[in-house]
């Protein structure tokens, strides 16, 4: 038999977009319920590097854009939150790095640095050489420019798990979800074993959106995937470094981001222009070589030969966009009782959930009166992949 719930929003996807939104209501006075049918954060959340952007990486071409401008504030707003002051308390989560970098193995154009000393970047990022350098780029044989970015990076496992804390009695370990109806209208969705109404349903699962869509006989807002093939690199002389290594086009040659490993090393987790196009096409086994070969040529003083190697897959969910273009902003797309988005990215949570706050003050939905939830079975936080390499 159901046990029938009511609550003011219902969630599905428990990722750090879906987390952040239940966590934001909450403090806004709202009961919510997340379902989640895997674990904590474990798609497209805990592959990321944890970098929270402010738009230099969007600027590469010398002029900034849609996206760097959108994602501008986000920094401002997760250094808050991770000091205890923002619009949730982050206070327990493992800061990586105060800052990102911008790394030239050569000489950078001069366009682009006369680009990086304009007003337009000013106060977003500073050169740095000597003893400022990541520890990775402190050798005597490094030569080029690095620029310092006011930029985090974030230990995601420790954000997941502080977001769930935020929300503990409403998360929700799910098998099986299916519409809950009252004729044709959507009012809920039924759980397993539960019956839970909603005054708004939000869908946010990332690449589960689609899915969830067609069981509900939706094909509206249509989803794109962007695949990518990281890789990660782990061995005793790897020093933390967090970096856009810049090529010369629009896009980071390299990005590199580290990771504690369980047993006090650090992981290397590369993306950038290395994980995109040629290499989601290659294999496993062909991608590790051409990481290896990468990194040599960058870092050709780094003793790799007690370095383990593997690579990852993950298939970034958004919202369909002609020309597979990555959209600028989170997305939102409501009808009727129904919220369905992506944040499109790791740093614009914030912006999804201001999104469906706005959506919910549109229609006037204020908090309501519910019953306490029942002790619901807990899906577990996902681990990242690097806890599982040698």
């Amino acid at each position: 038999m159901s046990q029938s719930i009511t609550t003011d929003v219902l969630i599905v996807g428990g990722g750090v977009a879906g987390l952040w939104l239940s966590a934001r209501l909450r403090r806004a006075g709202y009961s919510t319920v997340l379902v989640e049918t895997a674990t904590l954060g474990g798609g497209q959340s805990i592959k990321s590097q944890g970098i929270i952007h402010g738009g230099a990486k969007y600027a590469l071409h010398g002029a900034l854009s849609g996206a760097s401008e959108a994602i501008a504030d986000m920094p401002r707003r997760w250094r808050e939150a991770l000091a205890g002051t923002g619009e949730l308390d982050l206070s327990g989560v493992r800061l990586l790095s105060e800052a990102h970098y911008l790394w030239s193995p050569g000489t950078l154009a001069g366009n682009l640095t006369s680009f990086f000393a304009s007003k337009a970047v000013r106060g977003r990022v500073d050169a740095v050489k000597g003893a400022d350098l990541p520890p990775a780029l402190q050798h005597p044989k490094f030569k080029g420019k690095v620029y310092r970015l006011a930029e985090l990076v974030l230990d995601v496992p420790s954000l997941i798990a502080r977001l769930a804390e935020l929300s503990s009695d409403g998360l929700l370990a799910a098998k099986r979800i299916e519409p809950l109806k009252e004729g044709d209208t959507l009012t809920g969705l039924r759980v397993d074993d539960y019956e839970i109404r909603a005054q708004r349903i939000v869908l946010s699962a990332g690449q589960g959106n689609a899915e969830l869509l067609s069981a509900l006989g939706l094909k509206q807002p249509a989803q794109q995937t962007r695949p990518l093939h990281m890789v990660m690199a782990k061995g005793p002389a790897l020093k933390p470094l967090y970096a856009h290594c810049l090529g010369g086009g629009p896009k980071p040659r390299v990005t590199v981001t580290s990771h504690p490993a369980n047993d006090g090393q650090w992981v290397w987790y590369l993306g950038g222009d290395l994980a995109e196009a040629d290499g989601v096409a290659r294999t496993p086994e062909a991608q590790i070589e051409a990481a290896k070969a990468e990194m040599h040529a960058l870092l050709p003083w780094v003793d790799q030969s007690q370095t383990h190697w593997a690579t990852l897959r993950i298939e970034r969910a958004e919202p369909a966009q002609s020309g597979l273009v990555r959209p600028d902003n989170a997305f939102l797309a409501d009808e009727d009782a129904l919220l369905v988005g992506w944040p499109t990215k790791l740093a614009l949570a914030p912006d999804f959930a201001d999104r469906v706050l706005a959506a919910l003050e549109r229609d006037a939905i204020t908090p309501g009166n519910h019953e306490p939830l029942p002790a619901f079975p807990k899906p577990a936080v996902a681990r990242p992949a690097w806890d599982d390499m040698p």
